[in-house]
């Protein structure tokens, strides 16, 4: 029972910190209208975790990797991914941009937000189906987050058909890049297979230290 509190203590903390993240996004937006469309989803996606938890506890280490993407999605939806100043962050503190450093010629932050969704779900996914699946959760859990960024990939194309295209190409964030989609999906599959390849690593190796243990060591 103490676990059990403790556990939900650390949520309700976890999850102040991050409500306290989306405020600051808030403050005097520069694409309100934008922000907010972009919001929906954080919105829906925040509900459907509390909603699971309340209905089935999640472990809190997957709690709190679908709040660190849900993070980097309130940061980036402030600046509508395409203007998130990072270059100028890296320049004020470390002296140096990021975008000279790597010959990028396009603001890359809705790339790290889609490799984080990979990396993020990944493991959450993989967890989930593991009692079910056995060792073919990894490949559905590669699978649910590649079928998923088809669908959100999907979705905007919805609303770029519906919206001037103006208002299309600053939510969709191409900047120019015919192929955005492709990479995007591609990026977060890239991200699924790694968080899953590293999850099974730290378990594998967990499972190997306890049987060590348990049989008197074998370390020395």
């Amino acid at each position: 029972m103490h676990g059990d509190t403790a556990q939900r203590e650390k949520k309700l903390w976890t999850v102040g910190g991050f409500v306290v993240l989306v405020a600051i996004t808030w403050w005097r937006p520069i694409y309100p209208a934008e922000q907010a469309l972009h919001h929906s989803l954080t919105v829906i996606g925040l509900v459907a975790l509390i909603l699971v938890n309340r209905a089935r506890p999640v472990p809190y280490t997957s709690f709190l990797l679908i709040l660190i993407f849900l993070a980097l999605h309130s940061v980036a939806a402030r600046w509508i991914y395409s203007f998130v100043p990072y270059d100028d962050w890296t320049d004020s503190l470390f002296g140096f941009r990021v975008s000279d450093l790597f010959g990028w010629r396009r603001n890359n932050f809705d790339r790290l937000v889609h490799l984080s969704y990979g990396l993020c779900f990944g493991p959450v996914v993989c967890r989930a189906l593991k009692p079910r699946l056995g060792k073919w959760a990894a490949f559905a859990a590669v699978d649910v987050v590649l079928s998923t960024s088809a669908l959100y990939e999907l979705f905007e194309w919805a609303i770029a058909m519906t919206l001037a295209p103006g208002a299309a190409e600053a939510y969709n964030g191409q900047q120019g890049d015919m192929w955005d989609a492709h990479k995007d999906m591609a990026i977060a599959t890239l991200g699924a297979v790694l968080g899953v390849a590293v999850a099974r690593s730290g378990r594998n190796d967990s499972r190997s230290l306890s049987m060590a243990t348990n049989d008197g060591g074998g370390w020395s």
